[in-house]
């Protein structure tokens, strides 16, 4: 019997490829919100990045999000980011 397969995804910031369930999903959908998706499941354009502070900083340093979304990522966006990614270091 053959194992099942585990979706990678890669971190728009550091550009390493992890397991999908590792990384934070950041989802824009048609009405143009962005949100943190904690179910993965979410309609949308999706960008992941790693539950590290260094790939957060990283990202806003340049703009990640704003070319994988291809608009201006408001502060609050990254601000909520944060606050998950401390969650996970927990």
């Amino acid at each position: 019997m053959s194992q099942k397969k585990i979706p990678q995804r890669k971190c728009i910031s550091c550009q390493d490829r992890n397991s999908k369930k590792t990384l934070i999903r950041i989802v824009k959908n048609k009405d143009g919100e962005i949100f943190i998706d904690n179910t993965g499941k979410a309609n949308g354009r999706g960008a992941y990045i790693c539950a590290s502070k260094e790939c957060l900083e990283k990202a806003i340093n340049t703009k990640a999000l704003n070319r994988a979304f291809k608009l201006e990522i408001p502060k609050e966006v990254y601000d909520s980011l944060s606050e998950e990614i401390e969650k996970y270091e927990q």
